[in-house]
Parts: C-alpha cells; structure tokens; sequence
C-alpha cells in the first residue's frame, strides 16, 4: 500500500465532503464530530456518485405522528435514489446489512456486493494522508 497527500486538515469542514481522485478512484472525505471519514463515491445500489449527495441528518424512532430529526451532518443522502448512509460507520439506515465497505475495491458489475469501499486516512501536521 502507498501513501497519498490528499488535503489539508482546514479544507475538510464539518458538514462538507471535499472529493478526491486517488489511482483512478474518486472517494468523499467527510469530518464529523472531529473524526474524518473517506468512502468510495460509487453508491452501491447503482453506483451512483453517492459522495456528491447531500449531507444531512435523518429521522429519529420516534411515536406515531411525532417526527423527531436528529445526527445533522453524519449522514449522506445518495442523489440518485436517496438511499441514506452513515459518515462515520458506513452502514446504509434501512438495512444495515447493506453498508460502505472497508477493505478492497468493490466491483459494481457484482450485484451480490452491496457496499462500499472505506479508505484509511493518516492525519499528519502537514495534512491528510490516504493509503491506497
């Protein structure tokens, strides 16, 4: 595995994703809560650029006719069908066996792999660091 600048730590702000193209790869980098994240920016429901989505929170279990919001900023909302993940564990909202992936590649002309990959960062002084 290698090693690869990919940003300075002030360009990843909560709420954000900056997108970077790794080895003919793009994959989102998200800071939430502090923590920073990078997944894969392939959807694993169509292979959609899920990373372009929107980032936002979700609904809450909450009682009949009472909707509770919550976890703003630490989901993203994929902009082709709206399957919702979590930034921090990957795992889609609905079925938590559908999730991002950690690990190698994914081939999307598999249709039994339903995640995504999970790139592993480095902070540094000098910035954010992939290994790929």
């Amino acid at each position: 595995m290698e090693k690869v600048w990919v940003a300075a730590k002030d360009e990843i702000v909560e709420g954000t994703c900056k997108i970077v193209k790794v080895k003919n790869a793009e994959y989102g980098i998200y800071k939430v809560k502090g923590e920073y994240y990078a997944w894969r920016n392939a959807c694993p429901h169509f292979g959609a650029p899920v990373c372009k989505g929107v980032i936002t929170g979700t609904r809450l279990p909450s009682l009949v006719y009472e909707y509770k919001l919550g976890r703003e900023n630490e989901i993203v909302r994929c902009p082709w069908h709206g399957w919702e993940f979590d930034l921090t564990t990957g795992e889609h909202l609905v079925d938590p066996q559908t999730k991002l992936r950690q690990g190698k590649l994914v081939d999307m002309t598999n249709a039994d792999q339903e995640s995504l990959e999970k790139a592993e960062l480095e902070l540094r002084e000098d910035g954010i660091y992939m290994w790929v």
